[in-house]
């Protein structure tokens, strides 16, 4: 059957003027479903298959396309707001008609130019809108990475409490903890994570740093780097706060400890009652 708001294959039943019709291959459905005549694929003959997206069009007729939109039923993706109206708003999300965000839907305020995440649903009108409730679209089965995967996700929200809250794949859900998390970050944004660990339940802690033996060498340049714009010191050792090493060097209290022990073993730097010195 064909399915509203997925990518699928379906089969040319007739050609027309303004393009073909197509419909499922082996459960014809009762109306067949229109590609417009500019995305018809060259020498396209009557039985070929080709993969659309189905939507509906700006009369709420179905309508196909060859092009791939940034979201599909049951996914979540950061969208920009096209246009704000006293209806809602409307999303670009890559197809020629926007993707309309009901206000009962929206969560705080949503301004036109903004990047919000959204996940795609099929109203009871039949209707596919937007949600920025994107909850229950995420996915509740045990999640395909495994420890230490690199995966590219999307910040769905920050929690000053907790971290970020990143969306992997556009289904699963996982937390970057305060001690992990460095630089700064806004909703909507696409970054690149690591799988630190996968608990039991399948909830997911992310980090966006490596493993520690891989970081160790960046960490200690860093460590050296500062020791040189600060004039070969750092008031800064084992006993500062993860808060001040944090934010003197952008690190864990772990990872500072880690590479000073690499400095030492090297006889780049000396500890002292304040801090640590560099051996120059």
């Amino acid at each position: 059957m064909i399915e509203l708001g997925k990518i699928q294959k379906l089969e040319v039943i007739r050609k027309t003027e303004v393009g073909v019709y197509l419909n499922s291959k082996d459960n014809k459905d009762k109306h067949d479903v229109l590609l417009p005549k500019k995305q018809v694929p060259q020498e396209v003959e009557i039985g070929d298959e080709i993969e659309v997206f189905v939507y509906k069009d700006s009369k709420d007729r179905m309508i196909s396309s060859v092009k791939k939109p940034k979201l599909t039923v049951g996914e979540i993706a950061a969208l920009k707001v096209a246009e704000v109206t006293k209806i809602g708003a409307f999303l670009d999300w890559g197809l020629e008609k926007d993707l309309f965000l009901p206000f009962r839907e929206q969560l705080g305020v949503v301004v036109k130019g903004g990047t919000y995440l959204v996940g795609l649903y099929v109203d009871k009108s039949n209707r596919l809108c937007a949600t920025m409730k994107t909850n229950k679209l995420l996915g509740t089965e045990m999640p395909p990475y495994k420890q230490n995967d690199r995966v590219q996700g999307t910040i769905h929200r920050i929690s000053k409490e907790l971290g970020v809250f990143v969306v992997l794949d556009n289904k699963y859900i996982g937390l970057i903890p305060n001690k992990e998390l460095y630089g700064k970050y806004n909703e909507g944004d696409s970054i690149e994570v690591r799988i630190k660990r996968i608990n039991e339940d399948g909830k997911l802690e992310l980090s966006l740093r490596n493993e520690a033996y891989n970081e160790i060498e960046g960490d200690a340049q860093k460590i050296l780097e500062k020791l040189k714009l600060k004039g070969g010191v750092l008031l800064i050792n084992d006993s500062s706060s993860p808060d001040r090493i944090k934010a003197e060097l952008s690190m864990s209290k772990a990872a500072f400890k880690r590479a000073v022990g690499r400095l030492l073993k090297e006889g780049a730097i000396r500890i002292t009652d304040k801090g640590i010195e560099m051996m120059w």
